[in-house]
């Protein structure tokens, strides 16, 4: 049996489609029951916050996991990307008030996001010190409350951009939906993985082709 974290939200429902076809019973697992654990003869399916997927995979408490590549770049865990699964793609940008005509970085430049470990790199990389503000949730409110002078988020189709007065300014890195793997369960039961990744290539192959 393989035990898979999965997290609850936006790739929820993408990834009970793809696992349907390893295992039927999959259809009775329900992203809003109280039950986060749920078995099959195939599977032992464990609902988790995105956010702890790469945990739960690092630390050994699932043998894979699926989660968006943001939260693997923002995590930076010692753990193997086995496959991207070509769903959930999106994408992590700078965004700011559209009037706001051009992006420029000043001395004490402050950036909302929940991404702090993306952001600071990626703005260390540039060699220019920004002050982030860590934020869990609604980080478009920041440049409007003037906490901040621009966001760092996860952008897919920038609606919710465009509606609370926001553009994006800049990618920093494109993201969808990857198969992790804890490292260690992958050197000692390559071979009992190996025909559920195979297999579950195939399948993404054939939903890009047809």
């Amino acid at each position: 049996m393989l035990t898979i974290a999965i997290p609850k939200g936006r790739l929820f429902k993408k990834i009970k489609e793809l696992l349907i076809y390893f295992e039927p019973k999959v259809k009775d697992f329900d992203e809003s029951s109280r039950k986060l654990i749920f078995e099959t003869n195939k599977f032992r399916l464990v609902l988790v916050k995105p956010f702890d997927v790469p945990t739960y995979v690092y630390y050994g408490g699932a043998d894979l996991g699926i989660c968006g590549k943001d939260v693997i770049l923002e995590h930076d865990y010692d753990i193997y990307e086995l496959l991207d699964l070509n769903f959930g793609k999106c994408r992590i940008s700078i965004a700011q008030k559209k009037e706001v005509k051009e992006f420029k970085l000043f001395p004490g430049f402050k950036v909302a996001t929940k991404y702090e470990n993306i952001t600071r790199k990626y703005f260390g990389d540039l060699g220019i010190d920004v002050e982030i503000i860590k934020l869990y949730g609604s980080v478009e409110l920041a440049p409007i409350l003037n906490l901040a002078d621009a966001i760092v988020d996860l952008v897919e189709t920038g609606t919710t951009l465009r509606e609370n007065g926001l553009k994006e300014v800049k990618v920093i890195e494109h993201s969808s939906a990857r198969l992790i793997a804890n490292r260690a369960f992958l050197k000692t039961k390559y071979n009992f993985i190996k025909p559920f990744v195979e297999n579950l290539k195939k399948l993404i192959k054939e939903k890009k082709e047809g």
